[in-house]
């Protein structure tokens, strides 16, 4: 079909090294591709169609879409800490070599003023990046005042490249995405009805549910159309009998659900919503075509939520040229959190028995698991996904529902090679903490810890032969205690998936195995960990009690892009926190943390004495030559800039 667009989302970069140049796009037919590399003052680098094609793999998802990798090899290494423009230009196949078409006719905003195309830079160290995570389209700002401004984290991370476009020292070296990209299980029903009216675009073919207990229906047609069940998927979702213990009758009731979000009466189901869902996240192109006009068959109540949702999903919708023209410019790095699959996704042993007994609640997860693998995993480190891995992708694809589809999602079940290491300088090593759970031994109803031994001791080994590193964690390694202390309160009574209760301190073994490596002499001298998931911003600098010197290990968390706590809750807890679990508290000492001194850092400006900072937007860290934070800012999606002091080193060991 002539008439749509040709790139439906993309180009986003991926990792990107001197040697070797990963690019992801979302097209609407097969297409031939051809790139210009231009280094500033260099004479420009020209790739041509058949070097492209033997790089490249297409992925045909339906009808209207394929998806691309380019993951391309150079001869001669690209020059470190310069502009590096570049112009990638595609045609269909099949059509004359006057029908290539370059960013000006697919993505005429994709281009910051004053610059002749799109371009990056490589850096030859991290000297600052970009980090956050949990951009939930549909979020209304705790500043009402402010929703009616930018409100992605991405658009604040847009003003500060066009701030520092001539500037090739200020570039940041990386944009991490630590989960939560998309709200797999908080769909709001104006995003709905658009993934349902896209879908139809894209031509994307209906999933089979033959034998897929208890839902009630053959394939997902009725799904799309007059049985789409807006604010009320709740009721297709599985659920499971609990045992009838004390601890549960004291909450009331023992029928619990599987999905246990709060919001999931919109819950993604089938895999043409997923994929359809990151485009409508990452790109302005598939809204020029679909409308958010409310289906009839709401009722009254629902169609007054359906307008309120419909002008934030409008708002976000209208600032992803700004979130798009990010993405082309900055290598990311992009790791699962929960909400890029359902909520409490792995959190017990008991919640994974039930989720992937489950026909339906095991088909959900894994077409979220399969939509992360297309859209995010895959271009992290694509040699681990071999080329017999994305045939099998291929032909789940063609035949959704079918035994190909299943025997994959199993197969993605057993993959345990989602993390990744990306050689800069410091190394930047991304935790997968979803899939390799440390499963408690005392309970099934125990929260699992977040890496189980062998992980862990994967990472140490990765960690050797470093004097810095930068470790992104979704969750923050280092929380707030007081908020841990009531998720351990809710475990004790057998209801760890009412709290989210997923720290790093929560199951007693990765706790010991971690605080173990943080104090093992190999260990680098510089730990910066990236978090996010809690909503909310801080920073942390952590001594180990007991030892003279170092590590030096700083958590600094950005949370989220597009969402908050609740503001009156977190004053509470922040304030409580800092009475109760003060540096030299005593409570300290009956933690898991006793062997290390917390120090939180304030932030500025701040009043009455905040350490948690409430407001969406993106993180930016700057890293001294060695690899210590000398500088660490949450960029506000209301404009604000929030700067958390840092000591001097020397200042801080005297």
């Amino acid at each position: 079909m002539q008439h749509l667009p040709l790139v439906w989302a993309g180009p986003i970069l991926r990792r990107m090294q001197p040697s070797r140049l990963t690019f992801w796009l979302a097209v609407s037919s097969p297409v031939e591709a051809k790139l210009a590399l231009l280094p500033d003052q260099q004479a420009p680098i020209h790739i041509e169609p058949d070097s492209l094609q033997q790089s490249t793999l297409c992925l045909k998802a339906g009808k209207h879409l394929c998806f691309l990798l380019i993951d391309l090899p150079l001869a001669e290494p690209l020059p470190e800490d310069c502009w590096i423009g570049y112009n990638l230009s595609l045609k269909r196949e099949g059509a004359s070599e006057c029908e290539w078409l370059d960013w000006r006719c697919w993505a005429p905003d994709l281009c910051y003023p004053d610059k002749v195309s799109p371009g990056f830079v490589l850096r030859s160290r991290i000297q600052n990046m970009l980090h956050g995570s949990c951009r939930k389209p549909h979020h209304r700002l705790n500043n009402s005042a402010a929703s009616e401004q930018s409100s992605d984290g991405l658009n604040r991370a847009d003003d500060f490249l066009q701030a520092h476009v001539h500037s090739a020292e200020q570039w940041p070296s990386v944009l991490i995405m630590s989960g939560d990209q998309i709200y797999a299980d908080d769909v709001a029903a104006p995003m709905l009805v658009a993934i349902h009216r896209f879908i139809q675009v894209l031509g994307l073919p209906s999933e089979s549910f033959e034998g897929v207990d208890p839902l009630p229906m053959p394939d997902a047609t009725p799904l799309y159309e007059q049985d789409a069940h807006y604010y009320k998927r709740e009721t297709l979702l599985p659920d499971t009998n609990a045992n009838a213990a004390l601890k549960d009758l004291l909450f009331g009731g023992t029928r619990k659900p599987i999905f246990t979000s709060d919001n999931a009466q919109n819950h993604l189901m089938t895999l043409a919503e997923v994929l359809a869902m990151y485009l409508l996240v990452w790109s302005p192109e598939p809204w020029r075509l679909i409308g958010l006009e409310a289906p009839s068959e709401l009722s009254d109540e629902h169609r007054e939520t359906y307008q309120q949702e419909q002008k934030e999903i409008a708002s976000f919708a209208a600032s992803l040229s700004e979130a798009r023209r990010v993405l082309a410019h900055l290598p990311v790095a992009m790791i699962f959190d929960d909400h890029d699959i359902t909520d409490d996704w792995n959190l017990t042993a008991q919640w994974e028995q039930t989720a992937y007994g489950n026909p339906l609640s095991n088909r959900i997860i894994g077409n979220t698991l399969l939509g992360y693998l297309i859209c995010q995993g895959w271009g992290n480190a694509p040699e681990k996904f071999s080329k017999a891995l994305m045939q099998e992708v291929q032909d789940a694809l063609s035949q959704p529902g079918e035994g190909v589809h299943e025997q994959l999602i199993e197969q993605l079940y057993r993959f345990s090679d989602w993390h990744y290491r990306w050689d800069t300088q410091p190394v930047l090593l991304v935790l997968d903490t979803r899939t390799r759970r440390w499963r408690s031994e005392r309970s099934l109803d125990k929260p699992s810890g977040l890496m189980d031994w062998e992980a862990i001791t994967d990472l140490q080994a990765d960690l050797v032969g470093h004097d810095a590193v930068v470790l992104v964690s979704p969750a923050p390694i280092f929380g707030v205690k007081l908020i841990e202390s009531i998720q351990k309160v809710f475990t004790w009574f057998g209801h760890p998936l009412m709290v989210d209760a997923e720290n790093w301190m929560a199951h007693r073994g990765s706790a010991h195995a971690l605080m173990n490596l943080f104090r093992h002499s190999k260990t680098p001298r510089n730990f910066v960990i990236l978090s996010g998931d809690v909503h909310y911003s801080f920073v942390y600098d952590i001594e180990l009690r007991g030892r003279q010197r170092g590590p030096d290990i700083w958590q600094i968390t950005s949370s989220g892009l597009r969402n908050e706590f609740p503001t009156r809750l977190l004053d509470i807890f922040d304030r409580l926190n800092r009475w109760l679990y003060a540096p030299w508290s005593p409570l300290n000492w009956l933690t898991k943390r006793r062997r290390m001194k917390v120090i939180p850092r304030r932030p500025v400006p701040a009043s009455r004495g905040e350490r948690l900072v409430n407001d969406a937007g993106i993180g930016l860290v700057e890293l001294s030559v060695d690899g210590r934070p000398v500088r660490a800012l949450q960029l506000c999606a209301d404009g604000r800039d929030i700067e958390f002091e840092l000591y001097e080193p020397e200042a801080h060991w005297q």
